[in-house]
């Protein structure tokens, strides 16, 4: 589908996610067109599903996140069900960022932001070994971020 986007649509979702607060006169502006074809081309992306909402970005590190580990989750049963059960609690642990299924040698890649080590450990050990059908894990503490963004299109 990105590959049917203009130019101008492009340049409009590249502002947005830059700044998705910006009024439309001024992203009208900067992709060189008039307020009413921007304002339609938004409700068009929208439309189709290329933009799904709008949301504020808080900054882990002012808000005392800044200890960030990959955990590499192996699960001891893979069938559909127990795949579902794994899905749905994962997702009720805010710590967790991310999560990815992995195809290879584990199952899941799980992103998770805490404080520090001390209360990772506890979140590690009360929460996520807790989860459903947990074989094993393997944890890898990021020292820097050296890239961390969302995607913006070329």
């Amino acid at each position: 589908m990105t590959d049917q986007l203009d130019a101008a649509n492009r340049k409009i979702l590249r502002e947005l996610v830059a700044n998705a607060r910006i009024p439309i006169s001024e992203l009208a502006r900067k992709v060189g067109l008039s307020k009413t074809p921007v304002a339609q081309r938004i409700r068009a992306l929208e439309a189709m599903g290329l933009i799904t909402g709008y949301r504020a970005m808080l900054s882990p590190l002012k808000l005392g996140l800044t200890h960030v580990t990959f955990m590499q989750v192996r699960l001891s049963d893979t069938r559909q069900k127990a795949l579902e059960q794994f899905n749905a609690e994962v997702r009720a642990i805010p710590e967790i960022e991310e999560c990815y299924m992995i195809a290879g040698g584990f199952d899941y890649l799980l992103k998770v932001r805490s404080r520090d080590m001390i209360e990772f450990r506890r979140l590690m050990a009360e929460r996520i070994s807790a989860l459903p059908h947990v074989a094993a894990t393997s944890s890898f503490v990021a020292m820097e971020a050296v890239v961390e963004q969302g995607w913006t299109p070329s």
